[in-house]
């Protein structure tokens, strides 16, 4: 009844692949900008110091508690407005696509510090006195000691952060943004095969998160060993 034509889809091809290329870009960047500012604020809410303390603590409340969809309209309002005057953006930039890296990353980096603060305090507190016993201070110790342990114990949960992340970027198209979701669904409403396309959106998704999902089981497999 609701049979894909495969037909169809491959010569849609083009206008699909770009909308893959979008969504593995903003997943890519929230990826990479979410887990850097991540390591920061896991840096800060361990510290010994009570306002950094503070302030991630309600970094991390404040983007945890917005819904998503809401974050991609708040960014897309707010950043077009502070790029333009702060940067001289040239009008050949897609500021959607600015707009929704910002959000992912800004949102991504709560997660992220859950996650690693999660495995750094998991750590024995040996592994403190061990790195002050060799006369590091806390910046060398969380650096050299502390930080590489945190992430590699908390890198199955981290990579299947990042799985979450490659599906939630479909909510993308709520500022009109062609993502691979997007394209899919534009391509079914042109061409009158609504549901096949959403079917073979999902049958790609699908595919994709099951490949990564083995991974993750792999690499957590492998760092039991």
């Amino acid at each position: 009844m609701f049979d894909i034509d495969w037909n169809m889809i491959v010569q849609s091809r083009g206008l699909l692949m770009t909308g893959m290329w979008l969504t593995l870009q903003v997943t890519a960047v929230a990826i990479v900008a979410g887990l850097g500012l991540g390591v920061v604020l896991a840096a800060m809410s361990v510290v010994r110091v009570p306002i950094l303390n503070w302030l991630a603590k309600t970094y991390v409340s404040l983007f945890r508690s917005i819904p998503l969809v809401m974050l991609l309209l708040w960014f897309f309002l707010i950043v077009p407005q502070v790029l333009k005057s702060v940067l001289n953006i040239s009008p050949s930039v897609d500021i959607r696509l600015i707009s929704a890296m910002v959000a992912f990353s800004l949102l991504e980096a709560a997660f992220f510090c859950e996650i690693i603060r999660a495995g750094i305090q998991s750590l024995p507190a040996g592994q403190f006195n061990a790195a002050k016993a060799l006369g590091m201070n806390w910046a060398q110790s969380m650096r050299l000691i502390i930080l590489p342990q945190a992430l590699r114990k908390m890198l199955p949960i981290t990579l299947t952060q990042c799985i979450v992340i490659f599906q939630d970027t479909s909510l993308v198209y709520v500022i009109a943004l062609g993502d691979f979701f997007s394209r899919a669904k534009s391509v079914g409403e042109r061409d009158g095969t609504l549901i096949q396309m959403l079917l073979f959106a999902g049958l790609t998704y699908w595919v994709i998160c099951s490949a990564a999902t083995i991974i993750v089981k792999l690499v957590q497999k492998k760092s039991e060993v």
